[in-house]
């Protein structure tokens, strides 16, 4: 726990950028019945009978020191699939940087070796070189900032019936690009003798 909360104190480096990552998933719903419009002193109102439209999982990749934020959406979160959002984090978001810190839960699939299952050893080993990974600890994932954003995400965008993925992502771009313009970053008030208190659970017992 304390290791996640030093980086949190680290200063803002774009050559080492610090980016927390979480998982997510969310229904696809259609309607049945058009929903009724809104009317002076009545919300929109919906039937309640739907069609279950399967599940999209989401990867929310979230920079606060930057105010940036990205999600990605997929049909399933396997190993492989962590490992290809990781190769595109180190290709496609931060080509330039010398090395990239990464917060996450502990996950059984947020390992290296994922990075193995998905890629030939020279390519992982590449990838991972770039890596610096960070873990919260076990049922303490509300330090992880991308789980934070994720709820902000949530009640601001998907909280509500969606009914397809292109939908999905359109929502999403919409939000993602309102949200980063506005650079909404986090100023993390949660310090290591804070944590020591209040989340004194969260550390090992020690027995004479």
């Amino acid at each position: 726990m304390e290791d996640v909360l030093d980086v949190y104190t680290r200063p803002y480096d774009p050559n080492h950028p610090q980016v927390c990552f979480d998982e997510s998933s969310k229904q696809l719903v259609a309607e049945k019945i058009e929903p009724l419009p809104a009317e002076p002193g009545k919300e929109q109102r919906y039937d309640y009978q739907y069609e279950c439209n399967g599940v999209c999982k989401l990867f929310m990749f979230f920079e606060p020191l930057a105010g940036w934020r990205y999600v990605e959406v997929t049909n399933q979160h396997t190993a492989i699939d962590y490992a290809h959002q990781m190769k595109y984090l180190v290709d496609d978001i931060y080509p330039n940087a010398n090395k990239i810190t990464v917060v996450h839960d502990q996950l059984n699939t947020h390992v290296p070796s994922s990075l193995y299952k998905a890629f030939e050893p020279a390519e992982a080993k590449r990838i991972l070189d770039k890596l610096e990974f960070h873990y919260t600890p076990k049922h303490g994932s509300c330090l992880n900032m991308a789980e934070i954003e994720l709820s902000v995400f949530t009640h601001q965008c998907i909280d509500r019936r969606i009914r397809d993925q292109q939908t999905l992502k359109q929502e999403i771009t919409a939000w993602e690009e309102e949200r980063n313009n506005l650079g909404n970053c986090v100023d993390w008030q949660f310090p290591t003798a804070d944590a020591r208190i209040k989340l004194k659970r969260l550390y090992p017992s020690i027995q004479n």
